[in-house]
């Protein structure tokens, strides 16, 4: 072999080399998954303006059939539900799917808002879509906000679905710890909590969180991914000061002086659920999970709701699952949530 012949092949080999090439590898990747989602938005992605942001949504399924809103929980968005989608939609049910603040491609307004705010926005869907009742379903924090709604426009809602949330104050269960026992738990949920990073691209970010075990284009990431005011790149900016909840300290200042707190954590720590419910007159479904470190540990509250209400009150409750049932058991949640849609036209 001559000397250019044994360059070339040491160039070709170098570390140097093989590296640039797998990260241009990733980046076709990831140029792929940015195509995927474009695509995906076009054919299920919507807007709605209202009087506080551009609201974003994604629907599924035929608009002639019986809606069904889904409302997301904290740091997630409308993709949560991508997966169970077309199993809802061929049942015979529209499925709308709401970004509200800071999530997915739903901007933060600019002025104070609450999660009533949150309601007013869907109603706007609601009316654009032409829609006069919706089942509304929510999980966690989404459940909250399905809560408001119910509580603000009655009459437009055909059943309620709430996933681990919503049915009890959120506080309920910190407020019956003693001091210490509190300062333990937010002592752990706080030195447990990941480091928030920023990444100067959406490409960084994409490579940083993906799961490199999955080889499938993972588009759905980039609906997490948003910019920041400076211009970089990370999961939900801003989401912890809507939120109130970027230290401990803020974190026990929503459980002990709610009142004090910005709009958005004032409207979900003051609100009470059971006193909304007292006076119930829809079906409403309570997806109940249960486990060692229970998140929302409101089953008693739950089961005592159902006493007050056992014709219109359907309660499941999940052993051994964590908070999000709709992803631990997925065809448990399908099962449950479709008997239950199915049992509003007998």
């Amino acid at each position: 072999m001559g000397l250019f012949s044994q360059g070339v092949s040491l160039i070709l080999s170098s570390p140097l080399l093989a590296q640039e090439s797998a990260i241009d590898s990733e980046r076709v990747k990831y140029e792929q998954a940015r195509q995927a989602f474009e695509k995906f938005e076009r054919e299920h992605g919507n807007y709605v303006e209202t009087s506080n942001t551009k609201v974003h949504f994604l629907t599924w399924g035929d608009p002639k059939d019986v809606p069904l809103v889904w409302i997301h929980g904290s740091f997630t968005n409308s993709y949560e539900i991508k997966d169970l989608a077309d199993s809802i939609a061929q049942k015979g049910y529209y499925l709308i799917a709401v970004d509200y603040y800071g999530h997915g491609l739903t901007p933060i307004p600019s002025h104070e808002v609450s999660l009533y705010d949150v309601a007013d926005d869907i109603l706007d869907i609601m009316n654009q879509e032409g829609i006069d009742q919706a089942v509304l379903g929510g999980w966690s924090r989404g459940a909250y906000i399905a809560t408001a709604f119910y509580n603000s426009y009655p009459d437009r809602v055909k059943a309620l679905i709430l996933e681990d949330g919503g049915t009890v104050n959120i506080n309920t269960h910190y407020l019956n710890l003693n001091e210490q026992e509190l300062k333990n738990l937010t002592d752990e949920l706080f030195s447990n909590r990941p480091a928030y990073t920023t990444f100067k691209s959406e490409f960084e970010a994409y490579q940083e969180y993906k799961d490199k075990s999955d080889s499938s284009l993972q588009f759905e990431l980039l609906a997490w991914i948003a910019q920041d005011a400076e211009g970089n790149y990370s999961i939900g900016p801003g989401i912890e000061d809507l939120f109130h909840m970027k230290n401990q300290e803020q974190f026990l200042m929503n459980i002990y002086e709610p009142s004090n707190t910005p709009l958005f954590a004032r409207s979900m720590a003051m609100m009470d659920p059971i006193k909304i419910y007292q006076e119930l007159n829809i079906p409403l479904l309570i997806l109940d999970p249960v486990n060692e470190e229970d998140l929302f540990p409101f089953e008693e509250e739950n089961r005592a709701l159902k006493k007050l209400h056992p014709d219109l009150i359907t309660h499941h409750i999940y052993e051994n699952t964590g908070h999000n049932i709709h992803y631990e058991k997925p065809k448990l949640f399908i099962r449950d949530v479709l008997s239950f849609l199915i049992s509003l036209n007998k």
